[in-house]
């Protein structure tokens, strides 16, 4: 199952909601919102920096990651920023494309 890594970043009645609920909570609503279109949660974490919350996950399909994407930008609560994660297999796939690429100003 692929895997994706949010970044989220509670807005002001998120951060008010998580105060109220705690941590844990949340990571279990987090769990459950996943399970409900298919997918695993692998990791859950607070953080400094740019992101209030990390999240790495399994889901079946991007369909499944835009609907929960937009299910919690819908809610007002947090921004999440999506990434999709690879690993060194499909990395080790990848190189082996055939690809015919001319850089900008290069000669055919």
């Amino acid at each position: 199952m692929p895997k994706y890594l949010w970044q989220a970043n509670y807005t002001a009645e998120g951060a008010r909601g998580l105060l109220k609920e705690g941590g844990s909570k949340r990571q279990k609503a987090v769990e459950e919102a996943l399970r409900s279109v298919g997918g695993k949660l692998e990791a859950f974490y607070y953080a400094f920096g740019d992101a209030d919350a990390v999240i790495i996950a399994d889901l079946p399909d991007n369909s499944s990651v835009a609907g929960a994407s937009l299910a919690v930008h819908a809610s007002g609560a947090a921004v999440t920023k999506t990434t999709v994660l690879l690993s060194p297999r499909e990395i080790d796939a990848a190189c082996k494309k055939t690809l015919r690429y001319r850089a900008p100003g290069e000669k055919q």
